[in-house]
């Protein structure tokens, strides 16, 4: 049967109808249907060695579109329906986005499982089956609401299986249920995402927003993903779920080791768990457990072989994200684990006397991440920059003890989908112009820079983007109700809501431009700023500064002075979905975070690959970016990491000086608990932020303010250049290519996992 057989077949059996008398709902279905079967006949993925990379985060967006891009189907499947009356895109729309997720480490470990499976190498992802995931973001009242974000139906990709294991905790005994996300690589085999669930998950336990009993564990374990963790019972929760991903985890591993016929005292030769972040830690003493407890292992072995399994990947300079447990709670929900950890820190406490890399403190917290670098046999940081300063500062201690262990793995994004995907029109016009290669040879991008003088080429990149911009404003009057501008430059920020990455900074600078505008300074080009983002739910200033942004749209949407001449939107629900229509659209990829503390940033590469240009600072990967695309094709401000790290050391800063020196800042600031600011807003939001910018601004907004407005006003003029801009938009997607994942993928494999 061809394809269209296929599709009419199903069709007639589920609904007694063809493809033109279905409706776009029961054809999502059908082809969801259709895509299974398809991915049925693909072989599975398989050879001596498997890579396990276990994460609390998956962010792997709807599937559709990938799947049938990576399956081949997609031209086709298009094609047949338009000679139906249907459209595909529409349909895509139906499909729930999966809520498995929140940010950079979740969406890069999606692209990975996706490259890991591309490059024909077996390797699955171990998660959790979160069934509201992050939440929903709604705004009321100019504040952000959160509400459960329910996402899993009766058909969907998850399969269930009949796998499941008990684990056991302090208090309780519980029974897992796995299920299974197909990962198809391009023109490739399949490998596995296992999401494990508990059958006692009871969703009617969530009340008013996201307000659920923590305690109830039986019935709350898979229910959200990152837990409010501001109280004890929270932390708890955190603990039991980690734990609960980490058991189910390694007795998968050790199950399929065995099935395979796989000596386990030679673990390391057949698998390399890589633990991606802190939150799966846990996995190394539950391995050492299982292999001493039920295996017969000694002490000594269990942990030579599970140190020689295990890989680590650090995501953050941050200390508040490195995770230390109080011992006490991890005797409450892991009893079992504790004279494991302790027999680890004993190890370590004999053989090195420095107190700062011990696994337990004197506060009695276990510092997950020591663990990780002590007992796993790679550490990797995820952008050149931030790997020297894990060497350099951070992790300064533990570089001295292992420099063999330490090594960069740069992060990359698949093309697959943030271009494929996301911008059929521009992924056709490369095809067409430089050959199909790209698509499983990102280096081959670079073949676009043979036509940087070749002004038809030029053109058709500018259209591409203005057509973008376009559906771009179509859908965001539907899904907003707001009528944005397609002919002003779209200046976008989109990432988690975290005072580091200072989208406050950027408030501040539209504060500034509409106090410009007010005072008769217009902008030739009229200008759209938009943001998307979820700020934590226990994370009171991230709240204020969506306040600040939803007070300003406010002021700025209903001014009839300024609105001809600037507009500011925040999305409402920022997710996976929204960023594939927001990047093609974009013309300034805003990635401002405090040098030194952006590990990497992914939302930079996929801005530069459809063609945005960057405003940064020299902060994780935008280092590499300017390195490639040269001075004259990105925008960089703001003082350096070595400038950033002295400051913290000296604890010089005070931004009340830069506050009180420059008439500048000392606007925009006051701005915010202005007269017009708190009619439109709440005093409390408004004041304790405010209060934030001028006694602590941990994040040193104000240090940069001053350079981040002259260089961001300089890239608007630049604009105006149509040629110029031009050729910086084919430049950056010429050079876009070193940041594929398959490229990241190649080097994990070449340098940690040595699958064969």
């Amino acid at each position: 049967m061809n394809l269209e057989q296929q599709l009419q077949a199903i069709t007639q059996k589920n609904y007694g109808k063809d493809v033109r008398g279905c409706d776009d709902k029961e054809l999502y279905y059908s082809i969801l249907n259709l895509s299974k079967e398809l991915i049925g006949q693909k072989p599975v993925i398989s050879g001596d060695k498997k890579v396990y990379y276990i994460s609390a985060e998956f962010l792997i967006g709807k599937l559709l579109s990938n799947n049938l891009i990576n399956l081949g189907v997609y031209d086709e499947l298009d094609e047949l329906l338009k000679a139906n009356g249907k459209s595909l895109s529409k349909i895509e729309e139906i499909e729930p986005e999966p809520s498995l997720g929140n940010g950079g480490l979740g969406r890069l470990a999606a692209c990975f499982l996706d490259s890991i499976a591309t490059l024909g190498l077996p390797g699955d992802g171990i998660g959790l089956n979160y069934h509201f995931g992050l939440f929903k973001q709604v705004f009321k009242d100019k504040l952000q609401c959160a509400e459960k974000n329910d996402w899993i139906e009766a058909q969907s990709w998850l399969n269930k299986t009949d796998v499941s294991f008990k684990v056991k905790f302090g208090d309780r005994t519980v029974t897992s249920r796995l299920f299974d996300i197909d990962v198809i690589g391009y023109e490739q085999g399949v490998n596995k995402l296992h999401l494990f669930d508990i059958e006692t998950i009871d969703e009617s336990l969530v009340k008013k927003g996201i307000d659920f009993d923590k305690e109830e564990i039986e019935k709350n374990l898979t229910l959200f993903l990152y837990p409010d963790d501001s109280d004890e019972a929270g932390n708890l929760l955190r603990i039991y779920q980690q734990y609960f991903m980490v058991s189910n985890g390694a007795q998968l591993i050790l199950q399929e080791m065995k099935a395979n016929g796989h000596d386990l005292h030679r673990l390391y030769d057949h698998a390399a768990i890589q633990i991606n972040d802190t939150h799966p830690t846990m996995v190394i003493p539950e391995l050492i457990r299982i292999l001493t407890e039920e295996e017969g292992f000694s002490m000594d072995e269990a942990i030579d072989v599970v140190s020689r399994t295990c890989a680590y990947t650090n995501h953050t300079i941050l200390a508040e994200a490195l995770e230390k447990w109080p011992l006490k709670y991890l005797e409450k929900v892991v009893p079992a684990l504790v004279p494991i950890i302790k027999e680890l820190d004993k190890r370590v406490a004999k053989k090195y006397k420095d107190k700062t890399v011990q696994i337990i403190d004197k506060d009695d917290r276990v510092h997950m991440a020591h663990i990780d670098i002590h007992y796993g046999y790679s550490v990797n940081g995820v952008a050149a920059i931030h790997t020297e300063i894990l060497k350099d500062s951070e992790l300064n201690n533990f570089y001295k003890i292992y420099p063999e262990k330490f090594n960069n793995k740069t992060n990359g994004i698949t093309f697959r989908r943030w271009l494929l995907s996301c911008n059929r029109e521009l992924a056709a016009f490369l095809s067409k112009t430089i050959g199909d290669g790209f698509k499983k040879d990102a280096a081959q991008l670079e073949k676009l820079l043979e036509h940087k003088d070749d002004q038809a080429v030029l053109d058709t990149i500018a259209a591409i983007k203005k057509n973008k911009k376009q559906e771009l404003v179509d859908y965001v009057k539907e899904a907003e109700g707001v009528e944005l501008n397609p002919n002003s430059i779209f200046d976008i920020q989109v990432k988690r809501l975290h005072e580091y990455k200072r989208q406050q900074m950027n408030a501040l600078y539209i504060i500034h431009k509409y106090l410009e505008i007010k005072a008769g300074k217009k902008p030739t080009t009229p200008l759209t700023f938009i943001f998307g983002a979820k700020a934590a739910p226990a994370y009171v200033i991230a709240q204020d500064i969506i306040h600040l942004l939803l007070v300003m749209q406010e002021i700025i949407n209903k001014d009839p002075e300024v609105s001809p001449y600037m507009h500011l939107l925040m999305v409402e629900n920022y997710n996976v979905s929204y960023a594939e229509k927001l990047i093609p659209a974009c013309d300034i990829s805003e990635q401002i975070s405090l040098a030194s503390k952006e590990a990497s940033g992914t939302g930079n590469m996929k801005f530069m690959l459809n063609g945005a240009v960057t405003l940064g600072t020299s902060d994780g990967a935008n280092v590499e970016i300017h390195e490639l695309v040269g001075d004259d094709n990105i925008y960089i401000f703001g003082e350096k990491s070595e400038q950033i790290i002295e400051h913290y050391e000296k604890a010089d800063y005070v931004s009340k000086d830069y506050y009180k020196k420059s008439k500048v800042i000392k606007e925009a600031v006051d701005f915010i608990v202005s007269k017009e600011a708190l009619k439109v807003g709440h005093k409390e939001n408004l004041e304790r932020l405010y209060k934030e910018l001028l006694e602590k601004d941990w994040f040193m907004t104000l240090l940069d303010l001053e350079d981040y407005i002259a260089t961001k006003d300089k890239m608007f003029k630049d604009y105006e250049d149509s040629q110029k801009w031009k050729k910086m938009m084919l430049v950056n997607i010429a050079k876009a290519g070193f940041f594929s994942s398959d490229r990241t993928i190649e080097e994990y494999n070449r340098d940690i996992w040595k699958l064969r």
